[in-house]
């Protein structure tokens, strides 16, 4: 989606929808707008890293979601039938680049899913069959929360049986294994790259509107980007750094969703001639759930100085609580609520594991 600036009369112009035959739908049009607000989010960051493109598997949409489950599935399905035709060592190996909520959530319900096999008539497969590698090229894994918390985490993973490779770099990511800047060859069935945040890919094609250096569209304090006063951007695909602050906000959920009301805020205010406010991000904290496992994480962020660290049942109450605030957030509360008593149902009803 093209953006076009063209004096006083701004617009945008959509590129035509195409079927799936190849056929259009809709012709590239015009869209006239008084105040533009942009939030497509943004895409993982390769850093330029050589074979990412080509054999990582990325989970930034339902499609690549769906891709992951069933290459995971096929690979679960190939290790059982090996070992049951005279293959002991038979085993699924999976590399996750990042060690990031994503990462680490993911690395945790593997496991989870893995043993939850056995049941839909994989003889022979079970967690122990995985072999989980989570790769950070920082010096620990979640660096968004409390070091000591980060620290728990890493030791619940290890107990499972995922191999955490901390201060380690990837270099470059071949079809069946990564390579580290150590010399060390990972190898892998399955990679998966979790690493990193960047505006989407054709971003600077779409306007001449002020990117940094991730493809990001730069923005003031009031969430206004920094060459036209009419046109707002929020979540991944901004960059906000505000005064007194050496970074910009963190691409994290609680980020838009604060930068969006404040947006949105702004907006009646220039509506009703009121000068604008400047965005103050408020830090809530974060929380990481290690499948049934476990969940660590600190609460209330910044308005308590950081040190409201949880784990274990109190952690993993207030992760369900926040999911469930969220859904009503989105539904609205009749329909929330519905979804939350239909959830409860399901768990009771349906498989806890999807195969198809």
């Amino acid at each position: 989606m093209p953006l076009v600036l063209t004096g006083d009369t701004k617009h945008i112009t959509t590129a035509p929808l195409i079927d799936d035959q190849g056929r259009e739908v809709i012709g590239r049009h015009k869209i006239r707008y008084d105040y533009l607000v942009l939030a497509f989010g943004g895409v993982s960051n390769d850093f330029g890293t050589p074979g990412v493109r080509e054999h990582a598997q990325f989970l930034e949409h339902r499609a690549q979601a769906d891709s992951f489950r069933q290459r995971l599935l096929n690979a679960c399905l190939r290790a059982n039938h090996e070992h049951n035709t005279g293959n002991a060592d038979a085993r699924v190996r999976i590399c996750i680049i990042g060690g990031g909520a994503t990462g680490v959530e993911l690395s945790a319900e593997l496991y989870n899913a893995a043993k939850a096999l056995r049941n839909y008539g994989l003889e022979v497969f079970d967690e122990s069959k995985l072999e989980v590698t989570l790769v950070e090229a920082g010096p620990r894994i979640l660096p968004q929360i409390d070091a000591e918390l980060a620290g728990v985490a890493k030791h619940e993973l290890e107990q499972l049986g995922v191999s955490v490779r901390e201060n380690t770099q990837v270099v470059s990511v071949a079809e069946h294994s990564v390579e580290t800047k150590q010399g060390e060859i990972i190898p892998a069935d399955l990679i998966v790259w979790a690493a990193g945040v960047k505006g989407a890919d054709g971003v600077n094609e779409m306007s001449d509107l002020e990117l940094n250096r991730l493809g990001q569209f730069v923005v003031k304090p009031t969430l206004q980007t920094t060459l036209d006063d009419h046109i707002f951007a929020l979540g991944d695909c901004a960059s906000c750094t505000l005064p007194g602050e050496e970074r910009p906000i963190p691409p994290r959920a609680q980020s838009a969703h604060q930068m969006a009301s404040h947006i949105f805020d702004n907006l009646c205010r220039v509506q009703t001639g009121k000068p604008l406010k400047d965005f103050v991000y408020k830090d809530h904290g974060s929380l990481v759930s290690l499948s049934r496992f476990s969940t660590v994480g600190s609460l209330m962020g910044n308005l308590v100085g950081g040190r409201m660290a949880v784990e274990g049942r109190l952690a993993r109450w207030a992760y369900q609580s926040l999911y469930r605030m969220h859904l009503i957030a989105i539904h609205g509360w009749w329909r929330g609520v519905s979804l939350i008593v239909i959830g409860h149902v399901n768990q009771i009803v349906r498989p806890k594991l999807k195969l198809h």
